[in-house]
């Protein structure tokens, strides 16, 4: 409850006895008569995740599956920012709005909680705390000036989250909710850790392995780079960009900010100057002025939250894979970049 509810007085009590009272509304978690084998649908779902090639299908491929084999229809994954003390949702499952880069405070409301502590934090039943589920909206930005709301169940009854730990180091943040109460017991908990536990180390495995393959296609790439490209005529893009905090905006419509944002600016610049629509990570690993964080998975994972969140938009810039350790620049026009250093 840290900076939702502050306390304003203290009783101190001597027990001198205690006896055995029935609640006449209990809200104790009822053991349900059948109790799925959730153990057997870790291990589907885990060999599942085993098979992907890359860090955005494996993310698709666990919020899909705990929807389907668990009924965990309402999910996401978010990652540590770097740069705020907070989070970024990455990929979600089963809400209207996708909410590609809300952020959520560090140690505020459930899924900060999770992050800053590193331990599960489960709500069995909120039925009677929906004021604490509006402060937690509040804190986590949903009410922010910067309009990407977190996505997020009307009236959810039960909530997890989960941290997502590989090697001694926070990855990110598997959260699940349901407008159900009891959803998440005891036995969901256990095999909800197996799977964050699995999650964490696939997402660091497949980025560094990712980095390691950008070798071998460096030299295809940097030849497909030097080519000569014709700057689009048409529709003009109007670009402003924030030195402050990165914040990019888009024919004045918020985008992004951060990271992300300074890396598109970096590639509308470059397109601008030279015609240039492709790029490499390992170029831009490299790149100081990109003022990227030191960890490797990071790059990966910011520049699925960029792409994601420019086809959420569906504007005039796209970024896609051209080739392995290459993306592409699209655009639908000229831009014309505005830089505000206040």
């Amino acid at each position: 409850m840290s900076g939702i509810m502050k306390l304003r007085a203290v009783d101190i009590y001597r027990v001198e006895d205690c006896q055995t009272v029935p609640a006449a509304n209990p809200l104790v978690e009822p053991e349900p008569l059948f109790l799925p084998d959730l153990m057997g649908k870790v291990a589907r779902l885990t060999a599942r995740m085993s098979n992907c090639s890359d860090p955005e299908t494996l993310l698709d491929v666990t919020l899909e599956g705990l929807g389907v084999l668990f009924g965990y229809r309402h999910s996401m994954v978010l990652v540590p920012d770097g740069e705020r003390d907070g989070l970024t949702t990455i990929a979600s499952c089963g809400y209207d709005q996708f909410g590609f880069g809300a952020e959520v405070p560090l140690g505020r409301g459930i899924i900060g909680a999770a992050a800053e502590r590193r331990r599960n934090v489960r709500i069995t039943d909120l039925s009677r705390g929906q004021r604490y589920i509006q402060a937690v909206r509040t804190m986590a930005g949903i009410e922010d000036a910067i309009p990407i709301p977190l996505p997020a169940l009307d009236k959810p009854l039960s909530q997890i989250a989960l941290p997502l730990v590989a090697r001694g180091r926070l990855v990110g943040v598997l959260f699940s909710e349901s407008a159900e109460r009891f959803t998440f017991r005891h036995r969901d908990e256990e095999a909800l850790t197996v799977v964050a536990a699995h999650l964490a180390t696939a997402l660091s495995f497949l980025s560094e392995q990712r980095e390691r393959a950008e070798t071998g296609w460096r030299e295809k790439a940097e030849a497909s780079a030097d080519m000569a490209v014709e700057l689009p005529t048409g529709r003009r893009i109007a670009v402003r960009f924030y030195a402050r905090d990165g914040s990019l905006f888009v024919d004045d419509d918020y985008l992004i900010r951060g990271v992300p944002g300074r890396l598109l600016l970096h590639f509308l610049e470059d397109y601008a100057r030279t015609g240039k629509r492709d790029f490499l990570n390992r170029e831009i690993r490299r790149d100081r002025r990109l003022q990227l964080p030191d960890f490797k998975d990071n790059l990966e994972t910011r520049l699925i939250l960029l792409r994601r969140r420019l086809e959420e938009k569906a504007g005039p810039i796209m970024l896609e894979h051209a080739d392995r350790g290459r993306l592409r620049l699209t655009l639908a026009g000229r831009p014309e970049i505005e830089l505000v250093e206040d």
